[in-house]
């Protein structure tokens, strides 16, 4: 999936700001250039998807460049198009193999059983919470 981003040019002086249109709030800069201006606005896409999806938020689509060039608050400024995994929003369940010793797997089932989940709840659990 793609999302269009709106990059406001910065100076020697002044930062590269970046709005995502369709994700209200989500917005990003950069002090050295275009190049990480980009690379900001996508790790700032990605977390607004993780936010939105934790809220149980619906996504927008993304909206064509050409409709949002339209608007008067972006005028003079550069238009590009952010490629997000479509992973990132896929709740379909995906079986994996994993190794672990077994003093650790040990734990993870006591930890799970504490908590009244399955090893697997307790993993995508945790792997949630850590930032």
């Amino acid at each position: 999936m793609k999302f269009p981003i709106a990059i406001e040019p910065g100076t020697a002086s002044q930062t590269w700001g970046v709005v995502v249109p369709d994700l209200p709030g989500c917005f990003s800069a950069s002090d050295k250039g275009i190049d990480e201006a980009i690379d900001n606005a996508k790790e700032a896409i990605e977390l607004w998807i993780e936010t939105a999806l934790d809220m149980d938020q619906v996504i927008p689509k993304p909206s064509p460049i050409t409709e949002l060039q339209k608007r008067k608050e972006f005028k003079g400024w550069i238009w590009a198009m952010v490629e997000i995994n479509p992973a990132l929003m896929s709740d379909e369940v995906e079986r994996v193999n994993i190794t672990l010793p077994k003093r650790v797997l040990a734990r993870l089932d006591s930890k799970a059983k504490k908590y009244g989940e399955t090893r697997s709840g307790l993993i995508a659990h945790m792997a949630l919470q850590v930032e």
